[in-house]
């Protein structure tokens, strides 16, 4: 199975509405004023610092299924969130409301929130010399609106289906396939002197076929495929998609249950993005400075094996991390997370860095395109180079359930794919758990495939484990 594979906001307006293109209902300027009078009202009232934000997202999502149209659903919210600061006591309050009226009452409740709030005295704005300077923010193309109506969208997740559908006989039915186009955008600033905004958007379909095998013990097998990108031009072809979605679930009849063993384990690319977010979770501020992760005081230290990098970069055109500031306003920059296996920084905002007593490394609001690659990796490590790598062991393509322990690091997780054996598929396999610890796991990635997949802020080739418990039969 083959998987298939640069604009800035409208220009500012003088009243709320934005530009007619740009499908928004307030203009850049309008939400800049908006926040200058809640910055202003909150500092009336004795307010130490002060940060607002105000924002906008609409959006279209529709479902069809066997070929008919399920839901049609049009979302368009707005916010204005205040955040007060009376020396090291904090308030917060949001409305939807963006009379003058109700900024006045949100400053209000989020100033009387800070009065009776008890002191924290790592509560705070970001540092002067934190925040991103307002003349370094990027264009980093993350706005593509997508003008597509309900009648468009519904053909194109007919088309995706229909392609499922026409795939095999053996494909018998659909949960159904979407479509789904968001966009958004906000402006914020703060009394430490950050001004700033831009606008995004995320577009997306996707289907779920199932397949089936006629006989007294029939059997049925789903799996699901999608494409999601902020420019709509660059989605796979919903033709493409149902296609790759339907050979995935044909694959998976005769389904078998395994013996338990100790075998190595290949994660799919799709899955290995939730190990290098389990490590971006042991490794994040809040875990640290509550001492409740298993990476606990790992800077420095090698938490994966000599070959293994990972990469930060906030400034990707069109990334789906992308951002020219974090959610505070703080200056984010390109770093290496991970050198030659050793840890080389944390995620940390700007309170949890007080916390450890270190500097914030501009992730509040979570990591930037991160990429974990393998020294070892060549061109040619394909799928099927990584299930020769892999040898004899399980190929897993399915994870459930949420049996992960960032504490202690123990992982068990209910699975599902292919017993591999001298390198190539045997038989699909169901209904069994693997297990280990998270820390070993990590210490035992023996190869990183070039079949990498971006799945959110993350990208990763396959992923092979060195040695894991695999619970059958």
């Amino acid at each position: 199975m083959k998987k298939p594979s640069k604009h800035a906001l409208g220009a500012p307006a003088a009243t709320p509405s934005s530009t007619p293109d740009s499908g928004f209902s307030y203009s850049r300027p309008f939400f800049e004023e908006l926040v200058d009078r809640a910055l202003a009202h909150a500092k009336k009232l004795g307010a130490t610092d002060v940060g607002a934000e105000a924002s906008e997202g609409c959006g279209l999502s529709v479902s069809v299924r066997k070929g008919e149209l399920e839901t049609v659903e049009r979302n368009r919210d707005k916010s204005l969130g205040i955040t007060v600061y009376i020396g090291n006591r904090r308030g917060n309050a949001s409305t939807s409301d963006f009379s003058s009226k109700a900024i006045e009452q949100t400053a209000q409740a989020a100033y009387d929130i800070a009065r009776f709030t008890a002191e924290d005295p790592m509560a705070g704005l970001p540092d002067a010399d934190d925040i991103a300077p307002t003349d370094t923010h990027r264009d980093l193309d993350l706005f593509h609106p997508w003008s597509i109506d309900s009648e468009q969208a519904a053909k194109m997740a007919m088309e995706c289906e229909a392609a499922a559908l026409k795939t095999s006989r053996r494909i018998t039915n659909s949960e159904g396939a979407g479509v789904s186009a968001q966009q958004s955008h906000f402006f914020s600033a703060h009394t430490r002197g950050f001004r700033g905004g831009y606008a995004s958007s995320r577009h997306s379909f996707s289907v779920a076929p199932i397949a089936s095998l006629p006989g007294r013990n029939a059997e049925m097998q789903r799996d699901v495929w999608y494409s999601s990108m902020r420019d709509a031009a660059e989605l796979a072809s919903p033709q493409a998609v149902g296609r790759y979605a339907a050979e995935r679930a044909l694959s998976r009849l005769g389904s078998r249950k395994i013996p338990t063993v100790e075998c190595p384990v290949l994660f799919e690319s799709t899955l290995a993005s939730g190990l290098l977010g389990g490590f971006v979770q042991a490794v994040s501020g809040g875990a640290l400075y509550r001492k409740s992760t298993f990476l606990l005081d790992s800077l420095g230290k090698r938490v994966f094996p000599k070959h293994i990098d990972i990469a930060e970069d906030p400034f990707i055109l069109g990334g789906k991390g992308s951002s020219p500031f974090d959610d505070e306003g703080v200056r984010v920059a390109p770093r290496k997370v991970v050198d030659g296996g050793r840890v080389e920084g944390y995620f940390l905002s700007t309170y949890s860095a007080r916390k450890l007593g270190m500097k914030t490394t501009g992730n509040a609001g979570g990591s930037h395109n991160l990429t974990l690659s393998s020294r070892l990796t060549r061109a040619g490590d394909d799928l099927d180079a990584m299930l020769q790598k892999l040898g004899t062991g399980l190929f897993v393509i399915e994870l459930m359930g949420q049996g992960v322990n960032y504490v202690t690091g123990d992982y068990s997780r209910g699975a599902s794919g292919f017993w591999v054996e001298k390198g190539r598929i045997a038989y699909p396999v169901h209904e069994i758990t693997i297990a280990g610890n998270l820390k070993d796991m990590l210490l035992g990635i023996e190869a990183v495939g070039a079949d990498t997949y971006n799945y959110g802020a993350k990208t990763v080739g396959s992923v092979l484990i060195n040695r894991m418990k695999v619970a059958g039969s």
